[in-house]
């Protein structure tokens, strides 16, 4: 099974550190209330404190805009029709057939061979991939912006869209675009562009 995204990235560096300073306030916070006389910090130590907030908000901008800069590649471009809704050509009419599940708070892509990816669609330069996009509990939203594709996923309905893979090797951001919980913000998969051998969603 291939999980593109881990355990790793952003959002969990942010979250590691959210509860980091969460605890270490309650432990401050307890230690304050148990001391007999109170602790006066030096100016050092709150410089220090001040820098660290203002690293924290300057990485916190960073990741932003690089994902922002991952949304908006490729949209302006002028090229060939990448994306639409399936006009009912029948299924050999595409390279590869996935069936796409959406659930909180990640994607299930399953290939013809009804192998499972979890966050990772696997696919060749391009290639031309019919979508079959269900999802598993709430509503969703399922966007793939270099492939200028957007669809809204109610739980009782199949949604079946296209999309042209790129050229260019690489991972291109997939992502829900409709809040879906509490753990919208890390639901984000990768579509996978390899031009090497034939990719069948196992581990690589």
């Amino acid at each position: 099974m291939e999980n593109a995204l881990g355990i790793s990235g952003p959002q969990a560096i942010m979250m590691a550190i959210t509860a980091s300073f969460t605890i270490l306030g309650m432990v401050m916070l307890l230690a304050a209330m148990l001391m007999k006389a109170r602790w006066k910090p030096s100016y050092a130590v709150e410089f220090v404190f001040v820098g660290i907030m203002l690293g924290l908000a300057w990485y916190g901008d960073l990741t932003s805009v690089k994902t922002y800069t991952a949304y908006q590649a490729n949209l302006n471009a002028e090229e060939r029709r990448i994306s639409g809704n399936y006009d009912g050509l029948g299924e050999e009419a595409f390279d590869k057939v996935v069936t796409v599940i959406a659930f909180q708070w990640g994607f299930g892509f399953i290939n013809e061979e009804e192998e499972i990816s979890r966050n990772a669609l696997m696919v060749k330069p391009g290639e031309t991939v019919l979508l079959k996009i269900m999802s598993n509990d709430v509503i969703h939203g399922f966007n793939i912006p270099v492939a200028q594709i957007t669809a809204e996923i109610d739980p009782d309905e199949k949604r079946e869209m296209w999309i042209r893979a790129p050229d260019e090797p690489g991972q291109y951001l997939i992502q829900c675009v409709n809040y879906c919980g509490i753990g919208h913000a890390q639901m984000k998969a990768w579509l996978v562009v390899d031009a090497g051998e034939e990719n069948n969603g196992e581990n690589s």
